[in-house]
């Protein structure tokens, strides 16, 4: 599935993967090692453990390589209206706010990084400076303004 990154977002996912499959594998194998030199597989918690975390690391290690490869890289255009890779001013209930239009596997709203797939970044999407609109929470209607796009 076509997944939208900026640059900076594709880098860190393939540096991620690159970690993962170098000092994190290794770790794990270790671990796994270690465990398995204790007897009985069969009672052994750390050994299930390690083995757990091994299923763990080849899932996100797979989730990783999937993104990567269907991955499209944004360029941004020139043309005032938020995009994937925009930096955003927005006044949201009358307060001021900064945001960046990410791609959902980049998204870290204590960064203040908002996926373009989550309701408000779809919401955002294409809207320009200067522009107002509703956004609708839990039945209650917020005012939106763009004061600024980067």
């Amino acid at each position: 599935m076509t997944q939208y990154f900026t640059g900076e977002g594709l880098k860190k996912l393939k540096e991620e993967l690159q970690e993962l499959k170098t000092n994190e594998m290794r770790r794990v194998v270790k671990l796994i090692a270690e465990a398995a030199s204790f007897g009985d597989l069969k009672e052994n918690s750390a050994y299930h453990e390690a083995r757990n975390m091994k299923s763990f690391l080849l899932g996100r290690i797979e989730q990783l390589e999937s993104a990567i490869n269907d991955a499209i890289v944004v360029e941004k255009k020139e043309d005032g209206a938020v995009q994937v890779g925009s930096e955003l001013v927005i006044l949201f209930d009358g307060k001021e706010e900064k945001y960046t239009i990410v791609a959902p596997g980049e998204a870290d709203i204590l960064k203040n990084k908002m996926s373009y797939q989550s309701p408000f970044g779809q919401q955002l999407m294409g809207k320009k400076e200067g522009e107002e609109f509703n956004y609708e929470i839990k039945g209650k209607k917020i005012k939106v303004k763009i004061l600024g796009i980067k």
